[in-house]
């Protein structure tokens, strides 16, 4: 597949054409299904895709509440989850006192840089494990190769955004 075919040229503003609310819902409860089964939590995942497929990418509690038929406590709880986590953000609509959820534009690269936090972390509780263990027991050798494992992540994580950075730019400027 070339850029052509999955670049904003192929469907950018100028050949917008009205979206079957039914395809909507049926790609948000896929979509969720999928990030669901990758171990995010059902509402959360739900919520993630609606604003994903939404026009303007931000949604207020009320609009999510009505398509995807929940209840405003479950998507509070869910938004807060997603907040946390840098997939989306908050934000309050202009003279109102509403809150809309906007999905980052680069969503992912937010969601993987505050992963990398969490490696960072783990690195360190595991280097203090191996330390604490010993590095030629049984258990600080399993420590052992589980922190070079994280620290191999942690550096390629690095590597990888940087290359997305590039990437991005080619395809969408």
């Amino acid at each position: 597949m070339t850029t052509e075919d999955t670049g904003p040229e192929s469907g950018g503003a100028g050949s917008a054409q009205p979206v079957d609310g039914e395809a909507v819902s049926r790609f948000v409860e896929r979509f969720a299904a999928q990030l669901a089964d990758a171990g995010m939590q059902r509402m959360p995942a739900r919520i993630f895709a609606a604003l994903l497929a939404s026009e303007s990418g931000a949604l207020t509690s009320a609009e999510l509440g009505a398509q995807l038929k929940v209840s405003p406590a479950a998507i509070s709880g869910a938004v807060r989850y997603l907040t946390q986590v840098n997939m989306v953000t908050r934000e309050r609509e202009p003279g109102s006192r509403r809150d809309r959820f906007r999905v980052h534009s680069n969503q992912w690269y937010e969601a993987l840089t505050s992963r990398d936090m969490v490696i960072k972390r783990w690195e360190d509780a595991l280097r203090e494990g191996v330390a604490n263990l010993g590095p030629d027991s049984p258990q600080g050798q399993r420590l052992g190769e589980t922190l070079a494992f994280f620290e191999f992540l942690h550096g390629e994580l690095a590597a990888l955004m940087e290359r997305w950075d590039v990437e991005r730019e080619k395809r969408f400027g």
